[in-house]
């Protein structure tokens, strides 16, 4: 198995500081597509910019947090991790109030399973730079 070399000043790994914050702007991307949809709606200008807005929230909290986390790699671990928790809740109730079938809600790790990949990946960062 393969080992990471620790640095002595504190530093860590190249690879382990850009793949969270580069997979956070891959997974802030995705998630802006599916707001796409306002666009055929047919609201008017005014309503399709308010519409683009408010689907797009989510993504502005997230690219907050990625510009927080940057430096402070902690704010990003718990915040994905967090973002994702909520998204699952979200699931969970629309489920009880909307029956579904059970296995649909298997579809919300295709978000979930990356939110919670780019916290753990900032958690790591933060208890290595940490030592």
């Amino acid at each position: 198995m393969a080992r990471v070399k620790k640095k002595k000043d504190g530093k860590v790994p190249k690879w382990m500081y850009w793949t969270p914050r580069i997979a956070s702007i891959f997974m802030l991307l995705f998630l802006t597509v599916f707001s796409f949809d306002v666009f055929d709606t047919g609201l008017g200008f005014w309503g399709t910019t308010l519409a683009f807005f408010i689907h797009n929230i989510p993504v502005i909290v997230l690219a907050v947090v990625l510009w927080i986390s940057w430096k402070r790699e902690i704010v990003g671990g718990i915040a994905f991790i967090l973002a994702g928790l909520l998204y699952i809740l979200q699931m969970v109730i629309n489920a009880i109030n909307n029956p579904i079938e059970w296995y649909m809600l298997s579809y919300s790790m295709i978000i979930v399973g990356p939110l919670f990949f780019i916290g753990i990946l900032f958690l790591i960062g933060w208890n290595r730079k940490k030592r």
